[in-house]
């Protein structure tokens, strides 16, 4: 876990974006509603923004940031990050040099509008991506070289949601880049988009770590507002109903919205301003 001094690092500023609010599940935080298995639920405090500390390194050595402790036991650090992209093309070598600059071992794009599932290079990370005949939507997965190895799991379901499992150190990490439709598509793709990502938690085994990364297009609003368990009170204008989903499906799986848990200056809540509106 991370102490108080992690949760001032932030991936949003800069170039980087963040377009929505990703969810972060820990192994202490056991979901009833995640698998069948006979776990203990013990609810925790999550304290944790853009980086994951890991009891040991992966097999790669000290490149992910480690650090010696004691005995045989070092500590390893993993940067997240998730951005609407709105395009891969002609952006996927700018995109590679700004992960590097940011240190980012892992991140989730949407919106990357790529035909197909296939995984390509990209300035030394890897990038497996699922996306459809029309070239519409898609999102995507990077790893960077030091934990590209270690995915061990590919799991395409949609051009709106995918998944990845990599064993790192003694854990194993599952990463979800999910595309949620906009407020101007039809309840049939909310609806069907809602249940894909429903069934790859559900069947995550609930010893292992989650984390969903992406676009929700939705508001959680400014304010917890009931939901306390889930928001952590730092969030952004007025909640709307894609924001109660997120919500509700954050309550479903005993997730927490990470991005609204520390307090960010407006110009890194706001991804999009016009003359009438800022989202």
């Amino acid at each position: 876990m991370q102490n108080a001094e992690d949760r001032g690092e932030r991936f949003s500023d800069s170039v980087v974006k963040i377009e929505a609010e990703p969810l972060y599940l820990y192994p202490t935080e056991l979901s009833p509603n995640r698998c069948n298995c006979a776990c203990s639920f013990e609810k925790s405090i999550v304290a944790l923004v853009y980086d994951v500390r890991v009891n040991s390194c992966p097999r790669v050595g000290r490149e992910v940031g480690c650090k010696g402790g004691k005995g045989d036991k070092v500590a390893s650090r993993l940067r997240v990050g998730s951005w609407n992209i709105e395009t891969l093309t002609g952006k996927s070598i700018e995109l590679g040099r700004i992960l590097q600059r940011r240190r980012i071992n892992i991140a989730c794009v949407q919106e990357t509008r790529w035909k197909g599932t296939k995984a390509c290079d990209i300035n030394g990370y890897k990038l497996w991506y699922s996306g459809d005949a029309g070239g519409k939507n898609g999102v995507g997965i990077l790893v960077d070289r030091d934990l590209r190895e270690l995915v061990v799991e590919v799991r395409r379901v949609s051009d709106r949601v995918m998944a990845v499992k990599l064993l790192v150190g003694g854990l194993t990490l599952n990463v979800i880049s999910a595309y949620a439709p906009h407020i101007g598509l039809g309840e049939e793709v909310k609806r069907q988009f809602w249940e894909d990502l429903d069934e790859v938690v559900r069947h995550i085994p609930c010893i292992e770590m989650v984390f969903i990364e992406g676009d929700f297009n939705g508001h959680i609003g400014a304010n917890a507002g009931g939901y306390d368990d889930v928001h952590g009170g730092f969030g952004f204008g007025d909640r709307n109903e894609a924001g109660t989903l997120l919500l509700d499906f954050a309550r479903a799986f005993y997730l927490v919205v990470v991005n609204s848990s520390f307090p960010k200056r407006e110009e890194h809540l706001v991804t999009f301003r016009s003359t009438v509106a800022r989202t």
